[in-house]
């Protein structure tokens, strides 16, 4: 492990989840708590590892997903600076039932069950908190299993694209989106095969809608775009 400057008190009262906890009990989660420095491509869990608590993004990217019995790789989220993994399951205690992987050089942090679970039988606010956010991870899932079912090809693109991952810049009408990881990867948490995905960008991009230029991609009419069916 490698050294590093950051408070890890600091770090966690930052997060929207710790952002009302007590300096002691602060101290008492950090101190259950790990910094972990991931080099791009390596492998964090694995699928069928125990879950001995959850892991918080500090800055670079993480993939989660799975590979089928026909050996095609599903990717399930990608996880960025302040947002973590392995809550759920941590409170079953099963283990982890995707893998994770760093897509860049990353820092983690690690918060210990043990830890978590003598914060939640001391304080019900807490507890509270971390029900919503659990809550809401499922509305997330809920929500892509509709994409999936009930939206095409294009649609999801398009719902990516003008989604939270967007950045806008320019005028009102006008953004631009850098795709934060490969268009494979991006294709393949859309339920979208990479060809596919290609082509609804080169059929937007035909359109008028959108220009293509590596990974950014500028939305030239945020309202049309919409729009598009």
């Amino acid at each position: 492990m490698k050294h590093t400057n950051l408070s890890v008190q600091s770090f966690l009262a930052n997060l929207p989840l710790f952002s009302d906890v007590g300096e002691k009990d602060l101290d008492r989660i950090a101190a259950g708590s790990a910094i972990l420095h991931v080099d791009k491509g390596r492998t964090i869990v694995q699928r069928g590892d125990p879950c001995l608590g959850f892991h918080v993004v500090i800055y670079g990217q993480v993939k989660l997903g799975f590979t089928s019995a026909q050996g095609s790789e599903k990717v399930v989220d990608i996880i960025g600076p302040k947002q973590s993994f392995g809550e759920a399951l941590m409170f079953l205690e099963r283990p982890y039932i995707v893998s994770a992987q760093a897509l860049a050089d990353s820092m983690l942090l690690h918060v210990t069950k043990s830890a978590m679970f003598s914060e939640i039988e001391a304080d019900p606010v807490f507890a509270r908190r971390m029900l919503a956010g659990l809550s809401r991870r499922l509305h997330g899932l809920v929500s892509d299993v509709e994409a999936y079912s009930l939206r095409s090809g294009v649609q999801r693109v398009i719902g990516y694209l003008l989604g939270d991952e967007s950045e806008e810049q320019g005028s009102k009408n006008t953004m631009t989106v850098t795709l934060p990881t490969s268009k494979n990867i991006i294709a393949s948490r859309l339920n979208l095969t990479p060809e596919h995905f290609s082509r609804v960008l080169h059929e937007l991009s035909g359109a008028g809608l959108i220009e293509v230029d590596g990974r950014n991609v500028k939305i030239l009419d945020v309202e049309r775009l919409r729009g598009y069916e």
